[in-house]
């Protein structure tokens, strides 16, 4: 058994509205310090495989067929033996 975690980006060539509209919110709160903010996505994967290299090759296969738009997204994941 494996525990996936995958973090999900947009392209840093993507405008990030909702990441803009976080960083007005905390200017307006009073954190000056903050210069960008980009938002993302964040999954935890349980994976029932015996095998480290099945299992890294389902997390992608999930992330390349629905957890992402390979157009706009990158991504990274760690896997550790649950």
């Amino acid at each position: 058994m494996y525990k996936a975690t995958v973090n999900v980006t947009l392209k840093k060539s993507v405008l990030d509205p909702q990441g803009k509209t976080v960083l007005h919110a905390l200017e307006t709160l009073g954190f000056q310090g903050v210069k960008d903010v980009r938002v993302g996505k964040y999954f935890e994967l349980a994976i029932d495989e015996e095998k480290r290299e099945k299992a890294e090759e389902q997390v992608r296969a999930m992330c390349d067929k629905l957890l992402i738009n390979p157009v706009i997204e990158d991504y990274s994941f760690k896997l550790n033996e649950a």
